[in-house]
């Protein structure tokens, strides 16, 4: 029960669904969730180990806000790993026929409005690169450490990024790839990835407050307006 409600907090967290700096009760959350609050409370535990709760002693529980630090961190590993895997990508006919078919789902996303579809697509993408390239199991050390990244990448599909853009890149690479071109690939593909430093910096510019510089800020309890 507990590993089922910290995979669901987490969710929701990575998500946007609990909004950096929302307040988390934990009678609310176990009501919510039905179940009672011992696993709400383990989760937000080994939330806070993750870096994505804190705690306030007499104040509560808040989700943390997005730790720059923290982003950096996990976009030099993941371009460390996806790019290195690159040069031991030579995908054949059906390697690129499965990544075109990605794209053709993430344009189906793009047109019906599914932000959440695209993300997962956009997942299935990266982690097919690795899969490809016969480094799948890095993909679980890639994913461990992106939490941050990726509620800074969801931001940036809510206030800044076009979709279209995103498959555009993703279509780059997968040309490079079916050409036999490594060194296109991998310059595409990094272009990609540092593109979400810019989006951060546009989303800073209207909304600071849902980035921390590592230091965490003496909250007030309040409702946050959950963002859409």
């Amino acid at each position: 029960m507990r590993d089922q409600t910290l995979e669901t907090l987490r969710r929701r967290i990575i998500s946007l669904e609990l909004a950096p700096g929302e307040p988390l009760s934990e009678n609310e959350l176990a009501q919510e969730l039905g179940v009672s609050r011992t696993p709400v409370r383990e989760s937000l535990i080994l939330l806070r180990e993750e870096g994505l709760v804190h705690v306030f002693p007499q104040i509560g529980s808040f989700v943390s806000l997005v730790d720059l630090g923290r982003v950096f961190e996990a976009q030099f590993i993941r371009e460390a790993i996806e790019c290195a895997s690159l040069a031991d990508a030579a995908p054949d006919a059906a390697g690129i026929a499965g990544l075109r078919q990605i794209l053709k789902n993430q344009w189906d996303a793009e047109s019906a409005g599914n932000i959440e579809e695209f993300f997962r697509l956009d997942e299935d993408f990266h982690h097919e690169l690795l899969r490809l390239a016969e480094h799948e199991t890095a993909w679980n050390t890639v994913n461990s450490a992106k939490a941050h990244l990726d509620r800074a990448r969801r931001l940036s599909l809510i206030d800044t990024r076009p979709v279209l853009t995103l498959i555009e890149q993703h279509t780059a690479i997968v040309d490079a790839l079916e050409a036999n071109d490594p060194q296109g690939a991998d310059i595409s593909l990094r272009i990609h990835l540092r593109d979400v430093f810019e989006d951060i910096k546009r989303i800073q510019a209207t909304s600071p407050g849902l980035f921390s510089d590592g230091t965490v800020p003496r909250p007030t309890r309040r409702t946050i307006a959950r963002l859409t």
